[in-house]
C-alpha cells in the first residue's frame, strides 16, 4: 500500500520539505521524492507563473496499523521506542516480536497475563472488518518458549503422579493456549488422558488415568494449584470410625484396670463398685447458677 503527500511551494526545496512533513513517514521508511512540476516565473513579474509541485511517498506495510496501535499500548505501559518485528509463519500465524530491553517484565505481567491481554487486543484490531480470520502471536524476549517448556514439564510431572497414585490432578486455571500445550503433552504419555472443566477464566485441565479410572474429580476451592483431589470420603469415614472404636476400647480397658481411691481388690478387678461411691452432689453448681426449686405437682 502506497502512502503519499503532494505539496506546492515557490521552490522545489520548499515543496519537498512540505511534502515530507505532511507525509509523516516513520523513522527508517524509504521515502521517494518525485517532482511533478517545476516552478515558472511570472512574465514581466506580473503575469502567469506557477509554484513547484512535489510528491513524497513510501510503501506502507500491511501491518502498519497494528504497529501503531501496539506502540500506543507499549507507551501506555511506560515503554518508549520498543522495537517490533513482524513475521508470517507457515501455518498462517502472524508472529509479532517485541524488543524492549530490560522492560520486558512490564509487558509480560504476572504469569503472562499482560502479554496475553496485549495479544488479544491486537488480534481484535487485526481482524476488525476482515472476513478472513487471522491468527496472531505476540512474544517478548523468549517468554513463550520458556513458558511452553515449563508447562510441558508440569504436565509430565503430574501425569507421573496420576499413574503412581491413581488419583486425578487438577491444574490451575489457564488460557486456551496453555491448556492446548498441556493436552498435547498428555497425549504423548501412555496411560493418562486429560480434559478441561470450568468456564471462561476459571477453565482448568484435569489429568486422569486413561479410560476414566482413578478417583473421581470434584471441583473444590483450593489455595494451591494442581494438587490432588481425594474424594474417597466414605473410606475416610470408615477409617475414622475404626480409630474411634479402638480408642474407646482402650479407654474402657484403662478405666477398668485403674485402682479407685478407697476401693479394695474388687475395685481393681471389676472396675469398682458403683454403689460404694458417694452420690454426686450438685451443691457446688447451685451457688453458681442459683437454687432450683421443685415444680408443684
Amino acid at each position: 500500500m502506497l502512502k503519499e503527500a503532494i505539496m506546492t511551494a515557490p521552490t522545489v526545496e520548499q515543496a519537498t520539505d512540505a511534502a515530507i512533513a505532511e507525509l509523516a513517514a516513520p523513522e527508517g521508511a524509504d521515502v521517494q521524492i518525485e517532482v511533478l512540476e517545476l516552478p515558472t516565473k511570472k512574465t514581466f513579474g506580473l503575469f502567469g507563473g506557477s509554484p513547484a509541485k512535489v510528491r513524497a511517498s513510501y510503501e506502507l506495510s500491511a501491518n502498519a496499523g497494528i504497529e501503531q496501535y501496539l506502540q500506543t499500548i507499549l507507551v501506555g505501559l511506560g515503554i518508549e521506542n520498543a522495537g517490533l518485528e513482524f513475521r508470517e509463519e507457515e501455518e498462517g500465524v502472524l508472529q509479532i516480536h517485541i524488543s524492549c530491553g530490560e522492560d520486558y517484565g512490564a509487558v509480560i505481567g504476572r504469569r503472562g497475563e499482560t502479554l496475553d491481554a496485549i495479544q488479544y487486543l491486537v488480534r481484535l484490531v487485526l481482524n476488525k472488518g476482515d472476513t478472513q480470520y487471522k491468527r496472531i502471536s505476540v512474544n517478548v524476549g523468549d517468554y513463550r518458549e520458556k513458558r511452553e517448556d515449563t508447562l510441558r514439564s508440569l504436565a509430565k510431572k503430574n501425569a507421573a503422579r496420576v499413574k503412581k497414585y491413581g488419583r486425578n490432578v487438577v491444574l490451575d486455571p489457564m488460557n486456551p493456549y496453555e491448556r492446548r500445550i498441556i493436552h498435547t503433552t498428555i497425549q504423548e504419555i501412555e496411560g493418562v488422558e486429560s480434559h478441561s472443566v470450568g468456564n471462561e477464566d476459571g477453565r482448568k485441565v484435569v489429568i486422569t488415568l486413561a479410560g476414566g479410572r482413578g478417583a473421581p474429580y470434584r471441583d473444590r476451592p483450593s489455595g494451591g494449584g494442581g494438587g490432588y483431589r481425594d474424594n474417597n470420603r466414605g473410606d475416610n469415614r470408615d477409617n475414622r470410625d475404626n480409630r474411634d472404636n479402638r480408642d474407646n476400647r482402650g479407654y474402657a480397658d484403662r478405666r477398668g484396670s485403674a485402682p479407685r481411691r478407697g476401693g479394695g481388690s474388687g475395685n481393681r478387678q471389676g472396675g469398682g463398685n458403683a454403689a460404694s461411691r458417694p452420690p454426686r452432689s450438685d451443691a457446688s453448681g447451685s451457688a453458681r447458677y442459683g437454687k432450683i426449686e421443685p415444680k408443684n405437682k
